[in-house]
């Protein structure tokens, strides 16, 4: 059960007076909402939480006091008793609704802590897909109540019907930012889980399925073929087979890839995505590549130029978004090698990994595909690698018509 003690903090102010708190203790911890008003030490007495009757106010604080105790009490109590466990902090924001309990304020909470830790991708991702719940909604916000399976159907047709070949993949992608949103609120107490909006008879987050395509082994050889005289597609061609060479690398990872990296013909790196390390052996072809990028004193250490711009490389903030603002460039290079070697399929970092997956089809174990992708779970590979094994249902389909065949010729 919750403590709630009205006490003066202890941080005095600029003038020496000491401000007036509502202090809430739960499982030893505390949470304190300010209440607007300061007194000098002397005027407070500690033991009664009453204002002494030498400050001139004395009679009106202490009737606000006392209403704000008795108001705090039963909201307490209230939340409570519907959860239960709760925290100090959960109380102090079901007390104070100046803590703010509309669906953009706690939006903005999450997004300040993305950017506290650093996560720039996150942070530009979601802010955008935050940006266009705002637009949508009247007056640019709601309370967490008024976010039904109604409104969030209603959404999704006005991105559907009124975005630019808004993809389902893009319009889920909006409602998984706000569901996070809206536990992240069930979890500090700002809502009761009684209306959550999402899932059985409700609105259900659901990605369609996505076909994913890689090259042939002729069409990577048509890509190392290829001359460029623009040398900016000349690396940006060298950047998709270096990720090819090792598995489909992220690109991330890549543009990140230090000289120090490599050691006794080996690649030593922590996957970025998960944190996952390894070693892989580094391909001829992938050295190859290396020996074309090789100078005096390369900033950072890095191997590739591309993030080379990043002036502090411990900031992380900064070298990320280097990192976006160069796989965007690369993207669009990738356009024009695509179209330079007449490719139909869509070329752009992620194929490589597409690619690698294509060729192996199952020619490689899942178990080590699982270690070349730095997958965490097994099954993660076979849900992935299932996108480029079809000699099963190809034997099938062939099997039934060759029947067909014997059956026309009798």
């Amino acid at each position: 059960m919750s403590t709630l003690k009205i006490v003066l903090r202890r941080k005095p102010n600029k003038d020496g007076s000491f401000p007036l708190c509502l202090r809430v203790t739960k499982d030893r911890k505390t949470s304190f909402i300010h209440l607007g008003y300061s007194l000098q030490e002397s005027e407070w007495d500690a033991q009664a939480q009453r204002v002494k009757r030498s400050h001139p106010n004395s009679v009106r604080l202490n009737n606000f006091l006392a209403k704000k105790l008795t108001e705090a009490t039963d909201t307490a109590l209230e939340l409570e008793s519907h959860k239960k466990y709760t925290t100090s902090k959960a109380v102090v924001q079901k007390i104070n609704p100046k803590v703010s309990n509309s669906f953009m304020a706690q939006a903005k909470i999450h997004l300040s802590n993305l950017e506290k830790t650093k996560n720039f991708n996150r942070w530009t991702n979601e802010s955008s897909l935050f940006k266009n719940f705002k637009k949508f909604l009247p007056g640019g916000d709601i309370g967490f109540e008024g976010i039904t399976s109604t409104l969030l159907k209603q959404f999704a047709a006005h991105l559907k019907f009124t975005g630019n070949n808004v993809s389902e993949t893009h319009i889920m992608n909006h409602m998984v930012v706000i569901r996070l949103v809206y536990n992240q609120a069930i979890d500090a107490g700002l809502v009761d889980e009684k209306f959550y909006p999402f899932g059985r008879r409700k609105f259900k987050v659901k990605f369609p399925e996505t076909t994913k395509i890689g090259l042939t082994a002729s069409e990577v050889k048509t890509l190392e073929d290829a001359n460029f005289a623009d040398p900016r597609l000349h690396h940006s061609r060298n950047l998709f087979l270096f990720s090819f060479y090792f598995a489909g690398m992220r690109i991330s990872d890549v543009f990140r890839l230090r000289w120090s990296d490599f050691k006794d013909g080996r690649l030593y790196y922590v996957m970025g995505k998960n944190g996952k390390a390894g070693s892989l052996k580094v391909p001829a072809k992938a050295t190859a590549i290396m020996e074309q990028y090789s100078r005096p004193n390369p900033k950072h250490d890095l191997v590739f130029p591309d993030i080379e711009g990043v002036e502090d490389y411990n900031d992380e903030w900064e070298v990320k978004k280097k990192i976006k603002s160069s796989n965007r460039r690369l993207n669009e290079r990738l356009d024009s090698v695509r179209a330079g070697i007449k490719l139909t399929k869509k070329l752009d970092p992620h194929i490589a990994r597409h690619t690698f997956g294509n060729i192996s089809g199952d020619k490689i174990s899942l178990k080590t595909l699982k270690q070349l992708y730095r997958h965490f779970h097994l099954s993660t590979t076979a849900n992935y690698q299932q996108n480029f094994t079809h000699d099963e249902m190809d034997n099938a389909l062939d099997a039934v018509l060759e029947e067909v065949a014997v059956a026309l010729a009798a």
